[in-house]
């Protein structure tokens, strides 16, 4: 049930954030840092 709930969770943040593929992660705005942080723990969650 956490997994699923994890990928679905994923899909939707693929969806709706934005991407900083290209982008400079050491200049990025402590926000910024932020979403990354939590894109990275829900992935990592999703994956498990």
């Amino acid at each position: 049930m956490r997994k699923l709930f994890f990928k679905s969770l994923a899909k939707l943040n693929k969806v709706i954030m934005p991407r900083f593929s290209q982008r400079n992660l050491l200049k990025l705005k402590k926000w910024e840092q932020a979403l990354i942080a939590y894109r990275y723990w829900v992935t990592t969650n999703a994956l498990d």
